[in-house]
């Protein structure tokens, strides 16, 4: 049997030790793994093997002889009592999610990531930290972009206070196409999406009560100072309600209905990797789908279309529909 079969199996028998609080014989261990593993069978030889070799990697498992036969479950010196506690399930969770927020690098938040991480780490006992070790090569964080914020330290320590403060941020910010113009902004929250830090932040050179709150994108800061000038944030309602409205992470209190044809070869993808929570996917008589979803803004949906190619249409907004025609003209003008 491969290795990391067995490591799989060892680390479950301690997910169902850990959360059963009276033990469990040799044969409920066995019925566990096939139920929670989808195995067809195992047999007791291998569960009390698999025992066996969580005790010899020095890890606390333990036998009572209770009325319905010997019982295995966690000792005293598995979960000893540290300034910090965690098992070896905690640890590779929490691992999963520190790889996840590799894009926060250089910021204040991945200081308190890191240093919490460490913390841990020097408080768990060597042989849950060994187990963990072992256990953790079978797993994988892919696709996490290789990001860092560290220019961007200060510039985020002063938002985050002025969000704190309900402060009135003098800003340097380089928009698209538009160039790097000092502005003001009241800045609500921050987001991470999809790998980059956002502020959800009102211009206050917009009186529009519908457009003012956008998001701004980290990266493009360069300059961030506190004024003595203070406002009163809107409720945590009113900024769901921004935010729902959005695919992603365009802010708008408006979303418009979007129709796409998708053809039947490329359906699978957008029921596999969903655009929404909310989308509507309808069989069409020849295989193809007709998806329909809510977004605040055409760039949220027609890189997404340009994404499948030929197998995508977009059939309404007419506004949206004549934008991918020029978009599909101009492109056919860079590559003729």
């Amino acid at each position: 049997m491969a290795r990391n079969e067995q490591l799989i199996r060892q680390h479950k028998i301690l997910q169902i030790l850990e959360r059963s609080r009276f033990g469990k014989t040799i044969q409920e261990l066995r019925d566990d793994l096939v139920d929670e593993l989808g195995l067809s069978s195992i047999h007791t030889r291998t569960v009390q093997r698999d025992l066996d070799a969580l005790q010899a990697a020095g890890i606390d498992v333990d036998t009572t002889d209770m009325q319905r036969g010997k019982v295995w479950k966690l000792g005293p010196r598995y979960k000893q009592t540290h300034r910090i506690n965690a098992s070896a399930t905690e640890l590779i969770a929490l691992s999963l999610g520190r790889e996840l927020m590799f894009p926060l690098g250089g910021t204040p938040f991945w200081v308190g990531i890191e240093s919490f991480w460490n913390k841990i780490r020097e408080e768990i006992p060597e042989a849950v930290l060994n187990h963990y070790e072992k256990y953790r090569r079978t797993l994988r964080v892919m696709g996490v972009p290789t990001k860092n914020y560290e220019r961007h330290f200060g510039m985020i320590k002063s938002l985050n206070r002025a969000i704190l403060e309900h402060r009135v941020c003098d800003v340097v910010y380089d928009s698209i196409g538009k160039g790097a113009r000092q502005r003001e902004i009241e800045p609500y929250s921050m987001a991470l999406f999809q790998s980059s830090l956002y502020v959800i932040a009102a211009a206050c050179e917009d009186s529009n009560a519908e457009t003012r709150i956008r998001s701004f994108k980290i990266d493009r800061f360069e300059k961030v100072d506190l004024l003595d000038k203070w406002f009163k944030p809107p409720s945590e309602e009113d900024i769901n309600q921004c935010l729902d409205h959005s695919l992603g992470i365009f802010v708008g209190t408006k979303a418009r209905n979007y129709r796409i044809r998708v053809a039947a070869r490329a359906a699978r993808w957008v029921q596999e990797d969903p655009w929404h929570p909310d989308q509507v996917v309808r069989p069409l008589k020849n295989g193809d789908v007709e998806l329909t979803v809510n977004a605040a803004h055409d760039l949220e949906i027609l890189p997404r279309v340009l994404q499948l190619g030929r197998d995508a249409e977009v059939l309404s907004p007419a506004s949206s529909r004549q934008a991918m025609q020029t978009m599909i003209a101009d492109m056919l003008n860079l590559y003729s």
